[in-house]
This record gives structure tokens, C-alpha cells and sequence, in this order.
């Protein structure tokens, strides 16, 4: 069993005093499941990045901003959005916590995604 409340503020302070302004734990890693908690420092960006397959997150406290080429949307706490099929980035608006799901190394068009 995971206390959710209890990592996020642990790794909320742990990132407002990194150096590079982030903190991480994998949560779960199941076959081709994994969830991960991901604390970032407001001002902090994970840089553009690749997609997985199929990816959900939901900030679990703050706001972070996720921008797609042209396209931008804000993500506030207790909202869960799908990521795009591209290469994005994530820019904490404030200190912020996600819980970022993901789904990997299926073969495409595989129905259990």
C-alpha cells in the first residue's frame, strides 16, 4: 500500500531544495504498467520529451502547464488529462505533484492499452 498523501509532501521537499528542482518515485511497475509521482519546484520544466504509448496525468497538487508544439493547457490539482501522441514538455506553474500513468512496449493496436 502506497501513502500517496505522505510521498507527495515528502517529495514536494525534496524537490523545493534540489538543484535541479524535482524529486521522483516509481509507485508501481507491472508488466507494462508503471505509475510514477513526480514533485517539481515552481519555475521547473521536464523538457520536451517522447510520448509512451498511452499516458495519463493527474496533478495531485499545484498547477503545470503541458505544451505540444503550438498547443498549451494548464493542469490544476485533482485534474487528469491524457497526453498527446507527441513529443511534449511539463512546466510546473507552482510547486506541483503528478501522478503520471503510463502504458509501454505493447505492439500497436494491441486491445489491452
Amino acid at each position: 500500500m502506497v501513502d500517496l498523501p505522505r510521498l507527495t509532501d515528502e517529495h514536494l521537499g525534496t524537490a523545493r531544495t534540489s538543484a535541479h528542482g524535482r524529486s521522483a518515485h516509481l509507485l508501481v511497475h507491472d508488466g507494462h504498467l508503471r505509475q510514477t509521482l513526480i514533485a517539481l519546484r515552481a519555475g521547473e520544466e521536464l523538457p520536451e520529451h517522447n510520448p509512451p504509448q498511452a499516458a495519463t496525468v493527474q496533478v495531485l497538487v499545484g498547477r503545470v502547464r503541458i505544451t505540444a508544439g503550438d498547443e498549451q493547457s494548464e493542469v490544476g490539482a485533482g485534474e487528469l488529462v491524457q497526453l498527446v501522441h507527441q513529443r511534449h514538455a511539463v512546466s510546473a506553474l507552482e510547486d506541483s505533484a503528478l501522478l503520471l500513468t503510463t502504458v509501454t512496449g505493447l505492439p500497436d493496436g494491441d486491445p489491452t492499452v
